[in-house]
This record gives structure tokens, C-alpha cells and sequence, in this order.
């Protein structure tokens, strides 16, 4: 597929790994949706001036507190049917694990389990460290963006963050 990319589109063959599946996908079937190359459709992109933006980031300060936050919330989402919704998703769907939205957290180890290849427990236990990687990694993105961190433990969070937008716009 990289291959066929390269040939229609060797700008987004170049920027794209030959294993990035996904995203040469996506471009090949955006040149046979329009007929026109991902990056030159890319290219003609504009931004629309909006004017200033504030940007916040509420965070939490407690990492112990996050990932018990985390096994609550994996801990509902199976008390809440997450095996029984995905069963009936394949009985009633065409779906295979390799697709995008099979391979997502819950669902990837709901497979596995309804599959046999792992118990119970082990469903619990690799939903919850790949909820906590999917933190890590969204931590790690956000540290690249230009918001104000603030934590979301505290109280006054969101009252801090409505004390900033008063004060930029009245000022």
C-alpha cells in the first residue's frame, strides 16, 4: 500500500512509515474520493484568524489518585456491560479486532476475553494499564501545548480559570 501511495502521492509516502497502515490508508482514499493527492489538499489549508485564545489544562497532581480514578472507571465500564456490548456488536456486525475501533481501550482486551485467551481478572487488569499508558501518553502530548496547567484536584479550579477569562477579556 505504500508502495501505491508513493506512486500517487510521494509527498505523504515520505512524511508516512511504511508500517502506518492507518494513515496510508486514509490518504489512499482520500485521492480516489477527490482524485487529488492528500498533500496538496493538505496544502491548501488556511487557518481562520479567530483571535486570541486562552488555553487551560486541568490536570491531576495525584498520580496514586489517577490510577485509582482509573480502576473505577474501567471497573464501571464492565459493570456497565462493556463485554456485553461488544458481543453484541459482533453478533450483529461484520468486525474483526484489526479494525481501528476494535483496537481501541475496553474493547481490544474485551475481545481477548470473549475470545478465551485471557480470564476475567486479566481483562480487568490489562484494561486498566492500557487506560493508565492512554494517560501517559495524553500527558505527554499535553506538555507540548501552550495551556495553562492547572490542577483539577483543587477546588478552585475551574473558579481560577473563570477569574482568567474575566480578567483577559476586561482588560
Amino acid at each position: 500500500m505504500h508502495a501505491e501511495l508513493a506512486a500517487i502521492d510521494p509527498a505523504t509516502a515520505a512524511r508516512l512509515a511504511t508500517t502506518d497502515s492507518q494513515r496510508i490508508q486514509r490518504a489512499l482514499e482520500v485521492f480516489e474520493l477527490t482524485g487529488q493527492p492528500l498533500s496538496r489538499l493538505q496544502g491548501r489549508r488556511t487557518t481562520p484568524e479567530i483571535g486570541p485564545v486562552l488555553a487551560f489544562a486541568l490536570v491531576p497532581e495525584n498520580r496514586a489518585q489517577l490510577h485509582l480514578t482509573i480502576a473505577l472507571r474501567f471497573d464501571a465500564m464492565l459493570a456497565g456491560g462493556l463485554v456485553e456490548e461488544l458481543a453484541l456488536l459482533r453478533s450483529s456486525h461484520a468486525l474483526d479486532r484489526h479494525l481501528p475501533s476494535m483496537r481501541s481501550v475496553g474493547y481490544r482486551q474485551a475481545w481477548s476475553y470473549l475470545e478465551g485467551e485471557i480470564d476475567r481478572s486479566a481483562l480487568r487488569a490489562q484494561g486498566i494499564a492500557a487506560t493508565r499508558q492512554l494517560a501517559k501518553r495524553q500527558f505527554t502530548w499535553l506538555q507540548s501545548m501552550p495551556a495553562a496547567r492547572l490542577p483539577s484536584a483543587r477546588a478552585g479550579a475551574i473558579a481560577n480559570i473563570l477569574d482568567a477569562v474575566k480578567n483577559f477579556y476586561s482588560a
